[in-house]
Order: C-alpha cells, then sequence, then structure tokens
C-alpha cells in the first residue's frame, strides 16, 4: 500500500510542476487567464501583482477547512500535496522563468498553455489528487444545492473569464483564453481516459460461433455472447462482443466478412482497456507498453 501512495504522490507533485510551468511561462508571460481559483490567482497578479504562489493558498486554505470531510481522508491529502506542490512550484518557476522564444505568437501560446495544464491537471487527477478551489466547492454544491459538479464547475469559470475579461483581458486574449482552456479541457480527457485506446465491436451474424472461433484463433482475441432479442422479429439470438487494438480493426472486419458478408457490425471507440490481452499477459502479469 505504501509504494502506491508513494507513487500517487510522486506523481501529484509531477503533474502540480508541468501545471505550474504552464501557468507561469505561457498564461503569464502572455496575459492568458484561465478559470477557477487558478483563474483567480492570475487575475489578483494582473491587476495588482499579487504573487500566485501565495495567493493560492491563501484561496485553498478556507476552502480545505469548509470542505475537508466531503473529500475523504486520502483524498484530501492529496488535494492538500496538491495545492502546496502548485504554489512551491509555481514560485520556484517565477524565479527561475525560462524565455520561450515564441515570438508573441498568441495562438502557439494559448495551445501549449492548454497542454501543459492538461497534462499537469489531468497526471493530478488521474493518482487521485486535486488542486483544491473548485473542485471542493462544486462538491458542496452537489451536496447543499443539487447542482452537478460540472454545471458548478462551469458556471465558476465562466464567472473568472468574464471578469478578467472585464478588468484587464482584451478580446482578442479571451479568445485565446479560450482556447487554452477548450484544449486544455481535452487534454485532461485524454490523460484521464488512457493513452491506449481500443476498438469495440458489436456483431450480429447468422454464423456467430464460426465468427468467434475465426477471431480466436486468427487475432488471439476473445469474444464475448451475450443474449438478446430482436425488437422486430422477437427472435432470440447471439450478439458477440470483441475488443481490439486499433491497428486490428481492419483484420477484424475482414475476418467477419470473410464468414458472413451480411453481418451487423457496430465498431465504437473503448478507452482505458484493462485486462488480460491488454494490459495482462496469458500469464496475468502486467504488460509494458
Amino acid at each position: 500500500m505504501f509504494p502506491v501512495r508513494l507513487k500517487n504522490v510522486c506523481f501529484i507533485l509531477i503533474g502540480s510542476a508541468i501545471f505550474a510551468f504552464g501557468l507561469v511561462h505561457f498564461n503569464m508571460q502572455n496575459n492568458l487567464a484561465e478559470g477557477g481559483f487558478t483563474g483567480i490567482t492570475l487575475l489578483l497578479y494582473f491587476l495588482f501583482h499579487f504573487d500566485p504562489s501565495i495567493t493560492n493558498l491563501l484561496l485553498n486554505v478556507p476552502i480545505f477547512l469548509i470542505g475537508w470531510k466531503l473529500l475523504g481522508r486520502t483524498t484530501f491529502i492529496y488535494t492538500i500535496i496538491g495545492t502546496i506542490g502548485l504554489s512551491l512550484f509555481l514560485w520556484i518557476f517565477q524565479q527561475n522563468q525560462i524565455p520561450i522564444p515564441i515570438n508573441g505568437d498568441m495562438t502557439l501560446a494559448a495551445l501549449f498553455a492548454g497542454v501543459f495544464i492538461g497534462i499537469g491537471l489531468g497526471t493530478i487527477f488521474k493518482y487521485g489528487g486535486t488542486t483544491g478551489g473548485v473542485d471542493i466547492i462544486a462538491r458542496l454544491a452537489h451536496k447543499y444545492i443539487g447542482w452537478s459538479m460540472g454545471k458548478t464547475m462551469f458556471l465558476f469559470d465562466f464567472i473568472v473569464i468574464s471578469l478578467s475579461l472585464i478588468f484587464y483581458l482584451s478580446f482578442r486574449e479571451a479568445m485565446y483564453t479560450l482556447v487554452a482552456v477548450f484544449v486544455g479541457a481535452r487534454v485532461i480527457d485524454f490523460i484521464q481516459e488512457g493513452a491506449y485506446a481500443a476498438k469495440g465491436a458489436t456483431i450480429i451474424s447468422e454464423k456467430n460461433q464460426e465468427i468467434a472461433e475465426r477471431i480466436l484463433k486468427e487475432m488471439d482475441r476473445g469474444v464475448t455472447i451475450f443474449k438478446g432479442q430482436g425488437s422486430y422479429t422477437k427472435r432470440n439470438l447471439d450478439i458477440l462482443y470483441c475488443v481490439v487494438g486499433k491497428n486490428e480493426v481492419v483484420k477484424l472486419k475482414q475476418v467477419i466478412t470473410s464468414v458472413d458478408p451480411h453481418a451487423f457490425v457496430a465498431v465504437s471507440d473503448v478507452h482505458d482497456v484493462l485486462g488480460e490481452g491488454f494490459t495482462l499477459d496469458e500469464n496475468k502479469n502486467p504488460i509494458e507498453h
């Protein structure tokens, strides 16, 4: 248990460092805003030159005291580590800034801001941490008001970015900020869902058994059989489900159509695949990707 927790703490700190690097070198250097409590720290920085590493802690401490019971002991500890780590790395990178030669290209600034913040936050979330702030407020709103967490976080981000637009952002900078926020959200999803994506195939055919045997023999992939019923015909039928790597989809279709050209096949995205053939080998040992 201890090595797992140590690993989580290490990755939360790495995520905090990546997050802080992006804030300092792309948001702060290019006058870009951000959502959430991070956006408030940037707002105070651009308006009053308050140090974000300090305001980040000052803003989060009262939220911790209010919402610590909602997080649970482990998540609460990871959240404190993530918040303190973010403030520490913000201070370090502000004292040791690296010139980024993008020559005033706001498109590059927005894209890289989104990528660094997305990787940083995605890593923190993936290993059980948060950076406090809006996450806790969203949980409180869900518990006492009944709002969804997504709705609360979106509303908070909208208010913060709107205030930033009123007080210091130009419309051009606000638009680039939205690009950065969008890219960051997509990168967070990518990190949390897993870098390895596969494809799931649902197959309905008169020759299901032969198709299943061919997939197992020629592709070394397992097939699950579900019992179904046609809505119109009311006829009972077997439904095959198989998960393969993205590079195996063409081969899977060839196998299916070679057995039954009229088979019904629906292919969908599958994220974060776990288990034998993907993260475990045939002996149930982890596969190193």
